[in-house]
């Protein structure tokens, strides 16, 4: 898939650089030179332009992108008459846009965006979760349902996967172990060790009672 990100910020350089190293077809635009040749050696295409000249994002092709991250969310106007060139004009059909705030959001909305990122809202909510919560970590799918990455509580050391019965008996699944960085998928006998962190999903009430039993 090809992916362009335009503004290079801190958001914007990691998104870039990540989509990358996920071995994505990446365009960076950003019109500071400096941080042009940091990236360059990091994703497929690094340009140096005014972002928001017309002609210049159609010359290198941003029509022909799956998807465009306009990621400079701290600048509000340039952000949203970005927003608006990329759909009205050139006819990016998905446009990813960072916002600052929920009146930001719904203007990028407004203007074109198929998608809008509060980045510091998200992060606050993830680490509210985590820290509220005896999950060692916490992917929240929707406000009632997650995948959680839960420390093996001792009643279920030494038992298969199958012999917990974690559908039947606790309303959730495991759906994997991880080890080191790596999730790795187990099946029914797979035994379960001390100190291994089960990737489970399911409702709130029914991880955190798993977790904390």
């Amino acid at each position: 898939m090809k992916f362009c990100v335009i503004g290079l910020g801190r958001f914007g350089y990691q998104v870039a650089t990540g989509l990358a190293e996920n071995g994505m077809d990446v365009m960076a635009i950003d019109d500071n030179e400096s941080t042009i040749a940091s990236i360059r050696d990091l994703v497929t295409h690094a340009i140096c332009m005014r972002v928001t000249d017309e002609e210049s994002l159609r010359d290198v092709g941003i029509h022909e992108m799956d998807t465009v991250i306009v990621a400079m969310g701290e600048s509000f106007a340039q952000s949203i008459l970005l927003t608006a060139l990329l759909k009205k004009k050139l006819g990016v059909s998905r446009i990813i846009a960072r916002g600052t705030n929920e009146i930001h959001k719904e203007i990028l909305k407004l203007v074109g965006a198929d998608q809008v990122i509060l980045p510091e809202k998200e992060i606050g909510i993830r680490v509210a979760d985590n820290l509220s919560s005896p999950f060692v970590e916490l992917m929240r799918l929707t406000k009632q349902f997650s995948i959680s990455l839960i420390l093996a509580p001792s009643f279920v050391v030494g038992k298969s996967i199958g012999d917990v019965s974690f559908y039947d008996t606790h309303r959730i699944r495991c759906i994997g172990i991880k080890q080191d960085e790596a999730v790795t998928p187990v099946g029914h006998d797979y035994v379960i060790q001390e100190g291994d962190k089960l990737v489970c999903a399911g409702h709130n009430t029914d991880l955190e009672m798993f977790a904390g039993k």
